[in-house]
């Protein structure tokens, strides 16, 4: 049944999942088999941010934004990680073969992943989530459309503000087809986005997140169960670090139309999306979830619509 509500700000409540989680994290940086005679290495250089505390934890590949680079996105991705996820998320590729490199990455899990964690660190590889941010959230969704051959099997797809293109037209490979629910994607789905991301415009005046190419595309045409968070006075890279480095840093603060307030809520609003949806479904805590949906104003910014269609 899908549910349609507006927000209440100015609940008291706070749910676990929107503060730091009980476990403290870590950072490794692993290079690839390409500059190395280890072949258990992955197919292309990784940070991973994984929990300290011994322990099997489900995994998340994590997709960052075209020209983004993957350093932008810890406070978000530690975050979910201090709640007992171990994700994943590639060095920027040299060169557009995003989702083959991905589905390489992919298919690298069941045989090297565990021999690049420390010794009391396992993946639950029968929990592989795909995510991304802006195209890197196109890139999960082709994957999860078997886009790339990937020979991994994956068990949820979370979208974060996505991008399928700009003025120009769709980027490749073209997987929207504008048919309602035409995906055929046999596992969860959640679609969280940014009110203003339409807004947030490239240096060549090109929005970041038009109309036809984002988020309102990608959940129309996504199949139950599904659900859609909208952060209403948030921008297209509000969820990023608060100190971006290098240029693409410094492009992605003075072009992209940012919300007034600090970007920390939305990362915890966004993080704690992410980690209510995923113990709905595999760690048989239905709570904080329900919570989020029914009560929207408990979450710590201002969501303008939530949607979930369980069936």
């Amino acid at each position: 049944m899908a549910q349609l509500l507006k927000t209440k700000p100015g609940s008291s409540t706070v749910l676990p999942v929107f503060l730091a989680g009980k476990y403290q994290t870590q950072t490794i940086s692993v290079d690839s088999s390409s500059n190395s005679t280890t072949q258990s290495l992955p197919p292309k250089p990784l940070l991973i941010v994984t929990p300290s505390g011994k322990g099997t934890y489900p995994v998340i590949l994590f997709f960052h934004g075209f020209m983004l680079r993957n350093i932008f996105y810890t406070d978000l991705l530690n975050h979910i990680s201090s709640h007992g996820f171990i994700l994943l998320y590639r060095v920027p590729p040299k060169g557009i073969r995003d989702v083959e490199s991905a589905a390489q990455v992919a298919n690298w899990l069941q045989s090297g992943l565990q021999s690049v964690l420390p010794e009391n660190i396992e993946p639950n590889l029968k929990t592989v989530v795909l995510s991304g941010h802006s195209r890197g959230g196109k890139i999960a969704f082709a994957l999860a459309l078997g886009y790339g051959d990937p020979i991994q099997k994956f068990s949820t797809l979370i979208g974060i503000d996505l991008v399928a293109g700009n003025n120009f037209g769709t980027t490749t490979p073209h997987i929207l087809t504008y048919k309602p629910k035409s995906f055929d994607i046999p596992f969860p789905i959640a679609v969280i986005d940014t009110g203003l991301g339409p807004e947030s415009k490239s240096l060549m005046s090109c929005p970041y997140a038009p109309k036809k190419y984002n988020h309102e595309e990608f959940f129309n045409e996504s199949n139950p169960p599904r659900a859609h968070f909208i952060a209403k006075n948030y921008g297209h890279m509000d969820m990023l670090n608060d100190d971006l480095s290098g240029l693409m840093g410094k492009m992605a603060d003075s072009t992209c139309v940012n919300g007034k307030g600090p970007r920390d809520p939305l990362r915890r609003c966004i993080g704690g999306i992410v980690i209510a949806f995923l113990n709905y479904y595999f760690q048989d805590n239905e709570v904080d979830f329900n919570t989020i949906v029914n009560e929207p104003d408990v979450a710590p910014v201002v969501l303008d619509q939530v949607q979930f269609d369980a069936s």
